[in-house]
């Protein structure tokens, strides 16, 4: 599961226990992306500050673990470099990459696309039912064209955005239960995102 975590909410945690639950994955590595080219830097906090919230996160969590590898690599980080190489070091391994719904209309924007869905399967969360349809033409197309491997995970989109949360910062409003105590006390010692 990779993202900027920008921060890490309960949002994500609950998408990731979701998908380990519903499709009996061994563990969820996840994994904060270093410079992300799509993301607008201004009101992006530093990567090893995103990194130490998902370290604190993801701690009581047996099944989840944290990789470093977009962290410490230079220049900007993308998706399909980051599955080739735990590919080459886990060729046995079947990998599969978890995702919000909004992420599925938009992978075909990423760097070559057509590695990373030849590199994983995708698990994505479903939309609310007026948007279920849409998804499914989507899943439709990307299967044809790229041959993709795509599953929907039992879980609707979750209200709660770390652009809610960064705003809700900026304006002095409470954003306990949105993300874990921990990356909370984290973000107010480190005066983020005011």
């Amino acid at each position: 599961m990779g993202g900027t975590f920008n921060p890490i909410h309960i949002g994500h945690l609950l998408l990731a226990e979701t998908a380990r639950d519903a499709c009996f994955l061994d563990e969820i590595l996840f994994i904060p992306s270093g410079h992300s080219y799509m993301k607008d830097k201004v009101e992006m906090a530093d990567k090893y500050m995103r990194f130490a919230m998902t370290s604190l996160a993801i701690e009581n969590n047996p099944y989840f673990k944290l990789s470093a590898i977009e962290v410490e690599r230079q220049g900007n980080t993308y998706t399909f470099e980051t599955l080739l190489s735990l590919r080459e070091n886990e060729p046995e391994t079947a990998f599969y990459f978890i995702m919000g719904a909004d992420s599925l209309f938009h992978l075909e924007s990423w760097k070559n696309p057509e590695i990373i869905f030849a590199s994983c399967t995708i698990l994505a969360a479903v939309r609310d039912e007026k948007g279920q349809s849409a998804m499914e033409e989507q899943i439709a197309y990307l299967e044809k064209k790229y041959a993709a491997r795509i599953e929907l995970l039992p879980l609707k989109e979750f209200s709660i955005s770390s652009t809610d949360i960064r705003k809700k910062r900026k304006l002095g409003h409470s954003i306990r239960y949105m993300v874990p105590e921990q990356v909370m006390a984290y973000i107010e010692e480190h005066h983020l995102y005011q």
